[in-house]
């Protein structure tokens, strides 16, 4: 078959499949779903004579009645209900119509209501006089809807006036404390400025021991003049009123009582002092909002307390509260088991996993968590070796402490950050049929978090990784790392024995708070900086004492070589809302790690690799780079393919479909470098004047499946520029090669 005769063969089915959805989507009409004294909502917007004016106020997400779902802008799923017949109970139709949309019909009292929401709004930020005009658009039985919005002028503070009925609560709200308000004569006549003022002069008074006060004891008077656009404003704080049947009274300051827990079970459960460094309030002082807040927090947080509660009684006639704080204790043991099956480049196998669990080690919310790990694959592919399977232990002990273990860290610093202290200890046996790999692993970290829990930080004091290689086959050694012809350094740094001593700080900041998993489909952003370095001590201490050094002239302790590095990485994602079922989302990565000292390459756990379900999709995991390096050897080149910098930059469109179902467009670019030049991966160095054009890039369509404990995604990436090759197949984008340029991911959450 010649080349046109390929073409035809090819285009033919293309064509017939687009003429096919062409002439379904051009049967799909949605009048028949309409009656004719109805109006199929076809657009919905909202336009406004002074944009300006109205832009911070996003009087869009006031819109009671949105027009039916797109999918990357176009109404598939209604497309697809109206390609059902309405008269037809055919399981076909039935189907079409459940996972479809049912095109929105047009509501006027939804319509009113948003005319009245919106108006509202712009009259509670001092546009007084707004109006909203309908604006209707009608083709038939379709209507584009238009909410055309006029503010009017805006009124302003011209006086401002403080009473206060309350002669000690005089002083506190006209005195010093003026200079926090959010009032001010010339102020535009804000509603939304006059609550937030209520909001901080009653918690400002919480915090000084008012507990009684509260939001209602302040009100406004506005007055206005004829014809003017000034406002006469006067604050009154009025007397504390008990019931409706007392006498006005001042209101009373009052002081924190007898301080008393009540443990489901018993108080042996904890050791006394668990529950009183978690406890803000303090007998003797005065009452705190926030210090009450602070405590259910620290309660909250602890792993072996399930349910906390704090009842506040006053004692009658006194100006003292009694506080019993009521804790509920979580199950103190658990022990989970789990199955999984592998498959690691075509190789099957099978895992499982077991994990026992104490919350309440040492009677101080203690977590002991044990870790037992096994792992079988078999191998293919594998010619000349005595064996064909992968067997894998491992095993890991770790136990948190709730607060810092460390010296002059007050109880209240660690509490106030949710602070805990972490000591782990991990053992890993491999077993393969090219070698034996052993890997040790103890850590010494803390975690803590900023009081609005946006910002999150980790500090790993010290991570000791010791790994050893009992042995390694004679062919292995032969063939990649002994071979004159075959010389490969990176190969052989990862199959010695090395000691990497690390140091480290990792700040992450999320724009929504810690509590939340997720920014999809949110306006909110997130940030992490990671900065580490490993063997920088022992360095100090081998030249100290002039250590022996090993045939490749690296210093030794103990008779072990260390590695030295410094590696700092940043990451920033950002999710930007379209509406309420479209969102965009941005994603920027950028890492580098330079060895040196000891080192002349960089251990194989520290390297960065590209490509995979969370980097440049186009290209399957680790198979991307370095460079314009071009990989040969799909054994054991995936070492060669790992550099010292690395680059990643993705863009995604994000759509709800239907049900749980997301979907999603992307774009990513990206790849790693080497810092030198090595001769195993030619045209891998980094280079200022040649960097940008080996910048890979891929596109491609995704589907994420949103359960409620997390996400299963599918993403289909093809390569659009490739670095390795020149020419024609530098541009796949251009001419494809399926067999070449597509990778299919599976994976659980979402790459950003």
């Amino acid at each position: 078959m010649d080349l046109t005769q390929r073409h035809r063969a090819f285009s033919f089915p293309r064509l017939l499949t687009f003429l096919l959805l062409t002439t379904l989507l051009a049967a799909c009409s949605v009048d028949k779903y309409v009656a004719d004294d109805q109006l199929y909502l076809r657009s919905v917007k909202v336009v406004s004579t002074e944009p300006e004016v109205t832009k911070p106020y996003q009087l869009s997400g006031y819109v009671k009645q949105s027009p039916n779902v797109k999918w990357f802008g176009a109404k598939v799923p209604m497309r697809i209900y109206c390609a059902s017949n309405p008269n037809s109970k055919s399981w076909t139709s039935k189907l079409l119509r459940k996972i479809g949309e049912e095109p929105v019909l047009f509501d006027t009292l939804r319509t009113q209501r948003t005319i009245e929401d919106i108006e509202q709004v712009l009259s509670n930020a001092g546009y007084m006089h707004s109006s909203v005009e309908l604006v209707n658009d009608i083709h038939g039985k379709k209507l584009d809807l238009t909410y055309k919005v006029t503010p009017g002028e805006r009124y302003s503070v011209r006086s401002l006036e403080r009473v206060v009925d309350d002669p000690k609560l005089r002083e506190l709200i006209c005195g010093p404390d003026t200079a926090d308000s959010h009032l001010s004569i010339g102020m535009p006549m804000d509603v939304n400025k006059l609550n937030s003022e209520r909001s901080r002069i009653t918690n400002l008074l919480r915090s000084m021991g008012y507990y009684k006060f509260n939001k209602d004891d302040i009100t406004y008077r506005a007055d206005t003049l004829a014809g003017s656009l000034s406002v006469d404003l006067l604050m009154h704080v009025r007397l504390h009123l008990e019931n409706g049947r007392s006498d006005p009274e001042n209101h009373t300051q009052y002081r924190i009582g007898d301080v008393t827990y009540q443990v489901e079970g018993g108080a042996e459960h904890f050791r006394r002092s668990l529950l009183t460094s978690n406890t803000r309030l303090i007998s003797g002082e005065l009452y705190n909002d926030a210090h009450l807040r602070q405590t259910y927090n620290n309660f909250t947080r602890l792993q072996a307390i399930s349910y906390s509660n704090i009842r506040i009684n006053e004692r009658p006639g006194t100006d003292t509260l009694d506080c019993q704080i009521v804790l509920n204790r979580a199950q103190p043991r658990s022990f989970s088991f789990d199955l999984e099956g592998t498959n690691s480049a075509g190789d099957l196998g099978a895992a499982a996993s077991a994990s026992f669990q104490n919350k309440n080690l040492f009677k101080g919310s203690e977590t002991l968590t044990l870790k037992l790990r096994g792992a079988y694959e078999a191998i293919t592919g594998l010619d000349g070796y005595e064996g064909h399977n992968y067997i894998e232990l491992g095993g890991e002990a770790r136990l948190a402490f709730p607060g810092f273990l460390l010296p002059l860290v007050s109880h209240e610093f660690a509490s106030l950050h949710a602070a805990t202290s972490e000591i782990s200890l991990q053992y890993n046996r491999q077993n393969r049929p090219e070698f034996n790999r052993r890997v040790l692993t103890a850590a010494w970290r803390y975690r803590w978090q900023s009081m609005n829990k946006k910002v999150q930080h980790r500090f790993d004091l010290l991570e000791v990784n010791y790994i050893y290689m009992p042995w390694i086959s004679t062919r292995f050694r032969e063939q990649y790392l002994d071979s004159l012809g075959r010389q490969n350094a990176i190969l052989r740094y990862n199959y010695e024995n090395l000691l990497i001593t690390k140091l480290g700080y990792t700040y992450s900041f999320n724009s929504l708070g810690t509590s939340a998993t997720t920014t999809y489909g949110q306006n909110a952003y997130t940030l992490r900086f990671n900065i580490e370095t490993s063997g920088n001590v022992l360095g100090t201490l081998t030249r100290i004492f002039d250590a022996k050094r090993n045939d490749q002239d690296q210093r030794t302790f103990c008779g072990i070589a260390f590695a030295q590095y410094v590696r700092g990485d940043f990451d920033w994602a950002k999710s930007i809302r379209i509406d309420r079922n479209n969102s965009m989302a941005l994603h920027a990565g950028f890492g580098i790690a330079v060895p040196y000292g000891n080192s002349n390459q960089l251990p194989f756990e520290k390297r960065y690799f590209a490509g995979g379900a969370n980097s440049v999709r186009g290209w399957s995991v680790r198979s991307l780079g370095p460079g314009a390096y071009k990989g040969a050897d799909r054994q054991i080149n995936f070492l060669n393919q790992s550099g010292d910098i690395k680059l990643d930059l993705s863009m995604e469109y994000r759509a709800l479909l239907f049900w749980k179902l997301n979907g999603a467009i992307f774009v990513d670019a990206g790849n790693i470098w080497t810092i030198r030049k090595y001769d195993d991966q030619p045209e891998g160095e980094f280079r200022f004047d040649k960097f940008y054009e080996q910048i890979a890039m891929s596109y491609g369509i995704g589907l994420r499946l949103a359960l409620d404990f997390f996400t299963l995604r599918f993403d289909a990436g093809m390569k659009a520029i490739n670095p390795a090759y020149k020419g024609r197949d530098h541009y796949p984008i251009i001419h494809p090669n399926l067999d070449r340029d597509f990778a299919f991911h599976f994976a659980i959450g979402l790459p950003f």
